[in-house]
C-alpha cells in the first residue's frame, strides 16, 4: 500500500516548521542511515551527604538580674559626718563608706570599761577571801554557813565580771558600727543620705546600694515545649561528677541593636512552673561579666545551645520537596538516574535541615532544578555551588 506523505513546500515559517517536523517523523528511515540524536541529559546541581558534628541553638528573650544586691544601712543611730566613696565607683567588701558621729559611743565604751575594771577588783577580793577562809573552814574554825556566803560572793563577782565584759564588747561593737562598711564587693550606686543626716537602724531608706556586677544572672523566657533538651533528670544530675555539673558553656548575648556580647555561662536551674499566660518557663543562667557590659534590668536576647550531635547529616532547604506532611529529596544513583526518596527532617540550622532518617552517608542529592525531574530520569550531576 502506498503512503501519502505531506508536502513540504513553501509555507509561512511557523507552518513550515510544523510540517518539517511531521515530515521528519513520518519519513521512512533509509537502511544504514544513522539513528536520530537523543536530547542530552539535563545538568543538575548535586551534593554528597556526609555526617558531621552539629550544634543546635536557638534565640530567646531574656533579662539581666543581679547576683547580689546589698542595701547599706546604719546599725546604730547617729549623725552622718562623712561620705567616703565616689558615687558609681567599684568598692570592695569591708571598705569604709560612711562615718557616723562617734563621740557618744566612745563615752559609753569608756564607762563599760570602767565597770569591768571595778568588777574585776571585786572578783579578786572575793577570791582572796575564799583562799584565806578555806583552811579555817577545813579546821572548822568558822561556820560552814559563813564560808558558803564567801564563796557565793566570789561567784557573784565572777558573774559581774562576765556581764561587764559583754557590755564592753557591745559598746565597742556599737563604736565600730559608726564606720559603715561595704558588706560585698561591687559597684556602689548614688548616695541616698548626705552628711548631716540623722540615720537609724530602723530607717526605711538605706544609705546606698551596692550591686555585684562581675557575675550576673540572665533570666531566659523559654517555651516549655523546648525545655526538655536542657533538662536533666535528678538521677542523672546526682550521678554526674561535680566538674561535669558545673561545666560552663559559651552563650551569645544579643543586645537590642543586634550586636553580640560574648560571654561564658552555665545553666543553674529551670523554673518549676509554667507561666499560664505565655506558656514560658524561666531558665536562669549564671554569666561572667568581667567588663561590666551587662547591667541589671537590661533586656537582651540569648542564643543558647539546645542539642549537640557528634555525627549528623544535613541537607540544604532548597533540596527538599514538600507535599503536605510528606518531605522528599531527589537522589541520584550510580547510573545517573534520579528517584524521589522520602526523608524525616528535624531542626533547621543555618539554612540546612537535620535528617533523621531516609538517607545514608555518601548519597548524592539534587539541589537545583527539582521541578523538572521525574522518577527514572537520567541527569548529568554537577557540584553544588
Amino acid at each position: 500500500m502506498s503512503r501519502t506523505l505531506p508536502r513540504c513546500g513553501h509555507r509561512p515559517p511557523w507552518i513550515a516548521a510544523a510540517l518539517l517536523a511531521a515530515c521528519s517523523a513520518q519519513a521512512p528511515t533509509e537502511p544504514g542511515a544513522p539513528a536520530p540524536a537523543q536530547a542530552p541529559a539535563p545538568v543538575v546541581s548535586t551534593l554528597t551527604v556526609q555526617p558531621a558534628p552539629l550544634e543546635v541553638s536557638d534565640v530567646f528573650p531574656a533579662r539581666v538580674s543581679p547576683v547580689r544586691v546589698a542595701e547599706i544601712r546604719a546599725q546604730v543611730s547617729g549623725i552622718v559626718t562623712e561620705r567616703r566613696f565616689e558615687q558609681g565607683a567599684d568598692v570592695r567588701a569591708g571598705q569604709a563608706l560612711f562615718t557616723l558621729q562617734s563621740a557618744p559611743f566612745k563615752a559609753e565604751a569608756a564607762i563599760a570599761a570602767a565597770t569591768l575594771q571595778r568588777a574585776e577588783v571585786a572578783l579578786r577580793h572575793a577570791q582572796a577571801q575564799v583562799a584565806r577562809l578555806s583552811p579555817l573552814a577545813a579546821e572548822r574554825a568558822i561556820s560552814q554557813q559563813a564560808f558558803e556566803e564567801v564563796k557565793t560572793q566570789r561567784d557573784q563577782a565572777a558573774a559581774e565580771v562576765a556581764q561587764a565584759k559583754a557590755t564592753l564588747e557591745r559598746r565597742e561593737l556599737d563604736l565600730a558600727f559608726t564606720t559603715v562598711r561595704a558588706p560585698i564587693s561591687g559597684r556602689v550606686d548614688q548616695a541616698l543620705q548626705t552628711e548631716g543626716a540623722l540615720v537609724a537602724a530602723t530607717d526605711t531608706m538605706p544609705l546606698a546600694r551596692i550591686v555585684q556586677l562581675d557575675q550576673v544572672y540572665v533570666d531566659v523566657r523559654q517555651p516549655a515545649a523546648l525545655l526538655t533538651p536542657l533538662q536533666q533528670s535528678p538521677q542523672s544530675r546526682a550521678s554526674a561528677p561535680a566538674p561535669a555539673r558545673a561545666a560552663s558553656k559559651p552563650i551569645t548575648l544579643l543586645r537590642a541593636d543586634g550586636s553580640e556580647v560574648q560571654a561564658t555561662g552555665r545553666v543553674l536551674f529551670s523554673g518549676v512552673s509554667v507561666d499560664a499566660g505565655s506558656g514560658d518557663v524561666l531558665v536562669r543562667v549564671l554569666v561572667d561579666n568581667p567588663d561590666r557590659a551587662l547591667l541589671p534590668g537590661m533586656f537582651v536576647r540569648v542564643r543558647m545551645p539546645m542539642a549537640s550531635y557528634a555525627q549528623a547529616m544535613t541537607v540544604p532547604q532548597d533540596a527538599v520537596l514538600r507535599s503536605g506532611a510528606d518531605t522528599r529529596v531527589w537522589r541520584v544513583d550510580a547510573q545517573g538516574q534520579v528517584k524521589a526518596v522520602p526523608v524525616q527532617l528535624a531542626e533547621v540550622v543555618a539554612g540546612r535541615y537535620r535528617v533523621v532518617s531516609g538517607l545514608s552517608a555518601g548519597d548524592r542529592l539534587v539541589t537545583g532544578g527539582l521541578d523538572k525531574l521525574t522518577d527514572g530520569m537520567r541527569v548529568t550531576p554537577s557540584a553544588h555551588p
